[in-house]
């Protein structure tokens, strides 16, 4: 089981690199090619914001029902800290929404990139990109060119990104209909890697539990 899920992560890496380099290209719903893709930069077709923390010292700001999203929590639908209206107010930490595209930005998880799973705030190391583009594809795109951002940017995988560092990132763009067919073709083998993952965990809490029978 854990070979499944290895092999459909290498099927994945293998397939964005080849889409995205457009060694592979999907046609379109007559057998026609798309257009050509058009190289822009991402804050050219993308809106940023990090956001802020609330004076940690003052207790009563985390006190409330607001999700406050770390970098290492992007990923995630649900947050070790929550703050409310009165922190948001007095600091720089800024709302995002569910589905939205967030980025770490500092940190063991810089590069990082997932779509927000809950609304919440987020603090100044998760940086918020907003696109009228397929949100799935910068996703994908992101995600496929983590390791190339990280080797570009930062020197021997230590430091931090920016906002500046991802608004100068290249990023060559198909039409919107070509970047949905893309994203969803890729979140497939994402749901499938899910689905075997979750096995995979069943898998391990049967074993667990039969050695424990057989040791009684």
């Amino acid at each position: 089981q854990s070979k499944i899920i290895e092999g459909l992560k290498e099927l994945k890496a293998w397939l964005s690199k080849q889409l995205f380099s457009r060694k592979l290209r999907f046609k379109d719903e007559n057998g026609n090619d798309f257009p050509e893709w058009v190289e822009t930069k991402l804050g050219e077709i993308a809106e940023t914001y990090s956001g802020g923390t609330p004076t940690s010292t003052n207790n009563s700001y985390y006190i409330g029902n607001i999700p406050f999203i770390k970098s290492g929590e992007i990923s995630s639908d649900k947050t070790e800290q929550f703050i409310n209206e009165e922190a948001l107010k007095n600091s720089s930490a800024k709302m995002v929404s569910k589905g939205d595209l967030l980025l770490a930005l500092y940190g063991a998880t810089s590069g990082e990139v997932a779509i927000s799973q809950i609304a919440g705030a987020i603090n100044q190391a998760v940086l918020v990109i907003k696109s009228m583009q397929n949100t799935n594809f910068l996703h994908h795109f992101l995600r496929c060119n983590k390791e190339n951002i990280i080797s570009t940017y930062l020197q021997g995988g230590q430091g931090n990104l920016s906002a500046q560092i991802v608004k100068n990132i290249t990023i060559n763009l198909p039409s919107l209909t070509e970047q949905k067919k893309i994203a969803d073709f890729l979140s497939e083998i994402d749901n499938k890697v899910e689905v075997e993952t979750t096995t995979f965990d069943l898998l391990t809490k049967q074993k667990h539990y039969l050695l424990r029978q057989m040791f009684i």
